[in-house]
């Protein structure tokens, strides 16, 4: 079986919702994320055999094929397919693993994985909320509620299950807050985003372009303070989230391009890394957010790897709960994760996240001399994507 590398990796800065990327269509903004990917290594635009890309929200701006819409968009020929990737928060990381089995059984040489969301111009929940004012029902079925009752399935009712199960309380959570902005700022200030961000310009409220260049994470305060992070009111009385402690909204694209041997030969580029192993996996959907301790543990398993093995880990900070309940219960080193923050100071995207923590992680790996990296993130449903990759 062939091997997938990764030759390129790109994303825009994060946008605050009704920020710098406010005026951009979501179409439009993965389009700049593509061509850049193509013209960063010379490819053949013709060469690209598909584009997967993931997206939440897929109504109005990011409705009917939004991927193939965006291939239009871009420089990619019209011979270029595309299909579009719902695995809630870990849209664009399965899209990274559609591209690299396709790319491995020999039936493409040359994937695009992108993804891309506008939580400005299509707000979180709005398929679902609409389809309902619409009179158009629910996804709660009476199958599911036959097996799971009156259970709520809430990424902020799992949030708070995972902080409780694991005996994380409200300091912990804020101090996390406090060090992903930390982090964050830390690796702005040093230039570490520069090679895997791609600066666009910014459009006004018209839509038409500016001479400014938006090529920094909107979402970082860079002088974030505890005292600051603890005064944000709770999202529910008695409960553990803050909107300080949670992942940013926020508009952004980011892909990656990924060929095997024949894609790498036609090329002539240097690959990046090698995708070494993937997993994904179904768990409890009520506590939700907690799959990415069981499906990382099967991660290693199936790859015959141990934790120590890895150099850095990306897990997303949907809540601060989560990766703090992935350290303990994998018994990780914490200098190893999120080194460069994560989406509580950089935001997450949605759809775009799984594709952006991809290019963190690919470059960080380069900047630090690691060898092996893993990504994780907690998804809508109670599911977990894995992907392990090796520096080249």
């Amino acid at each position: 079986m062939s091997e997938a590398f990764i030759v390129a990796a790109q994303r825009t800065a994060g946008g605050r919702r009704g920020g710098q990327l406010a005026g951009w269509h979501p179409v439009d903004l993965a389009a700049q994320v593509i061509n850049a990917l193509v013209e960063g290594v010379d490819a053949d635009p013709a060469a690209v055999d598909d584009v997967f890309l993931g997206c939440v929200s897929q109504v109005g701006e990011q409705s009917s094929n939004v991927a193939r819409n965006v291939v239009l968009a871009s420089r990619l020929p019209e011979s270029v397919p595309g299909t579009s990737i719902d695995r809630q928060c870990g849209s664009s990381q399965q899209a990274i693993h559609f591209a690299a089995q396709a790319v491995m059984s020999g039936a493409m040489d040359m994937v695009i994985a992108a993804g891309v969301e506008s939580m400005t111009r299509v707000p979180m929940g709005s398929p679902g909320g609409l389809a309902q004012k619409a009179g158009l029902g629910h996804y709660h079925s009476p199958g599911i509620a036959s097996r799971y009752g009156d259970s709520v399935f809430s990424q902020f009712v799992g949030a708070e299950m995972v902080a409780r199960k694991y005996g994380l309380d409200k300091d912990a959570l804020d101090r996390y807050a406090q060090q992903s902005h930390q982090r964050a700022a830390a690796a702005s200030r040093a230039g570490h985003f520069a090679a895997e961000i791609l600066p666009v310009a910014v459009r006004d409220a018209t839509g038409a372009l500016t001479q400014e260049l938006h090529a920094v994470d909107e979402g970082i305060r860079f002088e974030a303070t505890l005292e600051g992070i603890q005064s944000v009111k709770l999202l529910q009385e008695g409960g553990l989230i803050t909107a300080a402690n949670a992942s940013q909204m926020c508009d952004g694209a980011s892909g990656v391009l990924i060929v095997n041997e024949r894609g790498l030969r036609r090329l002539g580029a240097k690959p990046l890394a090698r995708i070494h192993h993937m997993t994904v996996l179904g768990h409890d959907p009520v506590i939700m957010l907690e799959a990415p301790v069981p499906a990382t543990q099967l991660a290693l398993k199936k790859a015959g790897m141990r934790l120590s093995d890895i150099d850095l880990y990306e897990v997303n900070e949907a809540f601060a709960s989560i990766p703090l309940a992935w350290l303990q219960a994998l018994q990780a080193d914490p200098a190893r994760m999120n080194v460069n923050g994560g989406a509580i100071a950089l935001g997450h995207p949605l759809g775009g996240t799984g594709a952006k923590l991809m290019a963190t992680l690919v470059h960080a790996l380069h900047q630090r001399g690691g060898r092996y990296g893993l990504q994780t993130m907690c998804e809508g449903g109670g599911m977990a994507n894995v992907t392990v990759i090796e520096r080249l």
